[in-house]
């Protein structure tokens, strides 16, 4: 009897190696969970451009019928959003120039700080060479 309790699984241990499935069903559980998945998607799909269809449909005749007013009024508002988005983006710019001039006269030393010293070096220096030479050329 001893020798029969010691080759004997705990109950809870074979339950739960019993219930686990194979792989085999977890794959054909994932495959039938995307098929339905992807069915559902495509049908959504189809009724979706079935419905673009049938609006577009019923919407071209009216297009048709107001293009003279539509057209213009399409163009007009194009027009203003080109030129609101255009002036809000200068502003944009000046308000990013103005804070990185404040932070460079303030000695903060902004990205590109050492660019501008640089080059207003260089600029000084071409100067004072043009100055001396036309300073020469006079006398």
């Amino acid at each position: 009897m001893a020798d029969l309790h010691q080759h004997q699984q705990p109950p809870m241990a074979r339950n739960h190696h019993e219930s686990s499935p194979s792989p085999s069903t977890r794959q054909t559980v994932r495959f039938l969970t995307a098929a339905t998945i992807g069915m559902s998607l495509l049908v959504l799909s189809g009724l979706t451009l079935t419905g673009t269809v049938i609006g577009l449909i019923v919407a071209t005749p009216l297009m048709v019928l107001f293009s003279p007013v539509l057209v213009p009024a399409v163009i007009t508002l194009c027009l203003l959003t080109a030129g609101f988005l255009f002036s809000g983006g200068c502003g944009v710019a000046a308000a990013t120039a103005l804070s990185w001039i404040y932070r460079y006269a303030t000695g903060k030393h902004p990205m590109g700080a050492d660019k501008v010293d640089y080059a207003r070096m260089m600029i000084s220096e071409k100067a004072k060479e043009l100055g001396h030479y036309a300073q020469t050329q006079t006398h």
